[in-house]
């Protein structure tokens, strides 16, 4: 077996402030604006994000959501409802992303996931494939390939101490399970329709390997010992944000880490950037440019938009040519190949 990726724990946080963290790192803004890259302005609304609540299962160290058993928030029947009326007045707006959380927690998931299919609508099932052995998720595989539901599935290494050691004890051998139960579904599977796409989170300070690499790293691991397929592999890069940036704080990394992802900005990720192309919807309806403003309280600033809620606003089309929010944690997704939730930007 190929030596193990590396893992580190990561505890409890609140968010840091990065600005000033370092006077020699030049404002995300500045950099992008040097660069002679595209405005950072939405180009369209491809894709609706949406967090259905912090209520999880498991409480991962590296989770920026700071999402757990003991979380409360969850996204009511009202919102959900308001969601499903602007993706159908929508056109645009191929692909309804849910992400929590364990998003099969919130009561409102199945229906939204049949509504949204109901209009022709791509859906994506952030999956911490654990919740499958929740009391009253039996049906849960079956539910999400009845609905040819996309599945993006984190698993943060192919080797037991690594993933326990980020999600707890016990959850490697059941994300396995749980991976085997939609492979014999056909999910990842050639000519069932069914996508299984995996993904990676390094467990420290340190920038994601070469996706197309550790891809195949996978493939083969998880083949070899367990008999499991899947189509793709995304890494994503930590943001410093939440339980990640509390431990760089802790532990006196956090500037460091900072350096690292300035250090390492690459101007051609920024068109593939998916603010740019995506809106991202709180639990409670709020309106943000991404999952991590979202996480930051960063609410999207749009001089044309007639509300900064789904309740207020009358069309998604409001947030289209309006400029994105951004600050010092931005670097994470422009570092390197770059991150985002479909992976690295660039070869």
């Amino acid at each position: 077996m190929k030596q193990a990726i590396q893992e580190h724990s990561t505890p409890e946080s609140s968010p840091p402030n990065l600005v000033g963290l370092d006077p020699a790192i030049v404002s995300f803004e500045e950099r992008v604006k040097s660069s002679s890259t595209v405005p950072l302005r939405r180009v369209s609304v491809d894709t609706l994000q949406v967090n259905v609540g912090k209520v999880s299962n498991q409480a991962c160290l590296h989770c920026h959501v700071e999402a757990g058993p003991k979380r409360t928030e969850m996204m009511s029947r009202q919102v959900a409802e308001r969601i499903i009326e602007l993706l159908a007045e929508s056109k645009d707006t191929k692909t309804l992303d849910i992400t929590g959380g364990a998003p099969e927690l919130n009561e409102n998931f199945r229906w939204m996931v049949e509504q949204a299919r109901a209009l022709g609508r791509e859906v994506i099932d952030r999956c911490n494939l654990t919740v499958f052995f929740e009391e009253g998720m039996e049906d849960l595989p079956n539910f999400l390939a009845r609905h040819q539901v996309h599945v993006v599935a984190s698993l943060p290494c192919y080797t037991a101490s690594n993933v326990d050691a980020q999600r707890g004890k016990g959850s490697f051998d059941k994300s396995i399970r749980g991976l085997q139960l939609l492979n014999e579904l056909g999910y990842g599977k050639a000519d069932t329709g069914l996508v299984l796409d995996l993904v990676y989170n390094p467990g420290g300070a340190f920038l994601p390997p070469a996706q197309a690499q550790l891809e195949d790293q996978y493939k083969e691991e998880l083949a070899e010992h367990f008999g499991i397929v899947f189509n793709s592999l995304f890494t994503l890069t930590n943001l410093p944000i939440r339980r990640f940036s509390d431990s760089l704080s802790r532990t006196g990394k956090l500037g460091e880490y900072m350096r690292l992802l300035s250090g390492n900005f690459n101007a051609a990720t920024v068109p593939g950037l998916m603010c740019l192309s995506q809106l991202s919807i709180s639990w409670d309806g709020l309106i943000y440019d991404c999952d991590f403003n979202q996480m930051l309280e960063m609410e999207s600033d749009c001089s044309t938009a007639s509300g900064t809620s789904i309740l207020e606003i009358e069309s998604l089309d409001e947030f289209v040519s309006a400029e994105i929010r951004t600050a010092a944690h931005c670097y994470g997704c422009t570092a390197g190949a770059g991150s985002s939730c479909g992976g690295a930007l660039s070869g």
